[in-house]
């Protein structure tokens, strides 16, 4: 099947059956091929509500009306969205949805209220999704990022959607097939239930809307190709299975009402849409720790200024800002119980538990402190290439939210050449003339570079530390030319470095990866990167692209 035509089967099995399916998860920009689903969409059979993906928990979860509540002298609560009866909820720019949100939106899906996901995920890099929670939660992933407007056909969807419901329920599904779901989902990787339970019910849907009353083999080779590929977390074990169906099967155990369809074709199936670059996603998985995603820094509350968060419940001694109106909706449920125990008071009465303090969230900016080896013979290449990483990642610092600063260490000391900045006039003329030459104080290089991360975190930045060196450690803290105490005080400075869990990344660029620079980032917990022969622009690319992994 072309992704158009698995985009519209999913949404013509999502029209028979929304509430078991869970919804369907759409990874496309705004195009004709998203308009033209999106129109198919509104003719579902559930009543669609259009979510914001920043939306607060009072509009979510309801609230105290305080209008009306004021107006009626009596207690009246607002009904929040997840209390709706069953809906089709349509979230756009999913992949920025806060995690409460989330949340919510899947406890309601879990709720048995019936209610259905429809995600525009509208991500522009691979790391910018959905959360893996609802993606579990809804049947189907379609992407429409290839698909153009000559690969467009017609949507109709089927008829009689209920009747074709209760037909679906009561469509066969022998042991036999049940176990090639489960095993099939587990040589995937993919853990939990959900997964085969789906792809059993687009099995039974599928039958039923083709007119069986028991499952074939195209409906469930249809219901893997849609439900387990986006879920997949690793290639799937083909020798092993083959080996168990050979072995465990045989013409003569086989029922005629059982599945005939081999495993090695149901995975096939799975494998034609698996996606191209899964192998890739699985290895930057494992190696992204503290990348933020976007550029910018981490996540930082307060109670000043920023994106409002829901309030929290407060005391008096605190000296953040009252909520009044979160404080009037905690308070007043209670005024009626309160007025009996104080008839004579006047106005409503509030409790010390009442208080609710204001939240804001906001993006600390990040701060790239380059530690570069300005020792030994090629010392002016690697300033080089520094200098000119710096300038090209700063042109693009009001974007990203960043800052950089450079250190370098030479001799038997490290130096801070240029301070946290964002101004690319003033880097330029500080990193005009910088000296190099001399031996390699790597210690003294990762200990600047750490005292400048403390500074940095006590002034609301992120720092992120990039080593850019091409030899091993060969002078001490205490500045002696030893290369076995250089190298144990580096390694003792990186393993303060790990413990910070600050992110950091080291540059290889000797012509051979250098064997101690890469158990110095190991030590380090930082990303290693050989990169022989480098320039400034492959620096810059290499470091943005880690960044946002």
């Amino acid at each position: 099947m072309t992704p158009w035509e698995r985009a519209t089967l999913a949404l013509s099995l999502l029209a028979i059956d929304p509430q078991n399916l869970g919804g369907m998860v759409i990874r496309a920009r705004v195009g004709p091929a998203r308009d033209a689903l999106m129109a198919a969409a509104d003719a579902l059979p559930m009543p669609s509500v259009r979510l914001h993906p920043q939306m607060t928990a009072q509009v979510l979860d309801g609230d105290v009306d305080l209008s009306a509540t004021f107006r009626s002298g009596t207690l009246v609560q607002q009904r929040g969205l997840l209390d709706r009866p069953p809906s089709l909820f349509v979230l756009p720019m999913a992949e920025r949805i806060y995690p409460y949100m989330s949340a919510r939106l899947g406890q309601a899906l879990d709720a048995g209220r019936s209610h259905a996901l429809l995600a525009l995920d509208e991500g522009a890099e691979e790391t910018e999704s959905l959360p893996k929670a609802l993606i579990d939660r809804t049947a189907f992933h379609v992407a429409l990022e290839n698909v153009g407007l000559t690969d467009l056909s017609p949507i109709y969807l089927p008829d009689e959607p209920v009747n074709l419901r209760r037909k679906a329920r009561k469509v066969i599904a022998t042991d036999s097939i049940l176990e090639d779901l489960v095993v099939l989902a587990g040589s995937l990787g993919i853990t939990g239930m959900r997964g085969p339970s789906f792809a059993l019910c687009t099995a039974q849907t599928h039958a039923a809307m083709q007119g069986r009353s028991k499952l074939a083999d195209e409906d469930v080779a249809t219901a893997v190709e849609l439900v387990y590929p986006h879920r997949a977390t690793q290639l799937p074990q083909e020798a092993e299975t083959n080996r168990q169906d050979t072995e465990d099967q045989s013409a003569n155990e086989l029922q005629e009402n059982e599945l005939t369809l081999p495993n090695d074709v149901l995975l096939e199936a799975v494998k034609a849409v698996l996606p191209p670059n899964i192998l890739s996603e699985l290895e930057a998985r494992g190696t992204a720790r503290h990348a933020s995603g976007t550029g910018s820094g981490t996540k930082r509350t307060g109670n000043r200024r920023g994106r409002p968060l829901p309030a929290r419940q407060g005391s008096k001694s605190n000296v953040s800002r009252v909520d009044l109106i979160a404080t009037l909706r905690a308070a007043i449920p209670w005024q009626t119980l309160r007025k009996q125990l104080q008839p004579t008071a006047a106005g409503p009465i509030f409790h010390q538990s009442d208080l609710r303090q204001k939240r804001y969230q906001s993006l600390s900016d990040r701060l790239l402190i380059f530690t570069v080896d300005a020792s030994g013979s090629a010392a002016m290449s690697r300033l080089a290439e520094a200098k000119g990483a710096v300038e090209l990642l700063l042109a693009q610092a009001y974007a990203r939210r960043d800052h950089v600063a450079l250190v370098s260490y030479r001799g038997s000391q490290a130096e801070l050449l240029l301070s946290p900045t964002r101004s690319l006039v003033q880097t330029k003329r500080q990193l005009a003339a910088i000296p190099g030459g001399g031996g390699t104080p790597l210690a003294a290089g990762l200990s600047t570079a750490m005292s400048l991360v403390q500074t940095a975190t006590q002034k609301g930045l992120t720092p992120t530390i990039i080593l850019l060196a091409d030899g091993r450690a060969n002078v001490a803290l205490d500045g002696t030319g030893d290369r076995a105490k250089a190298t144990n005080d580096a390694m003792k400075i990186a393993s303060t470095i790990a413990g910070t869990q600050v992110e950091a990344m080291v540059i290889d660029t000797t012509n051979r990866p250098e064997k101690t620079l890469r158990q110095l980032a190991l030590r380090m917990d930082a990303k290693y990167i050989p990169m022989p022969r480098a320039d400034a622009r492959r620096v810059s690319t290499a470091i943005s692209t880690s960044l946002v992994e």
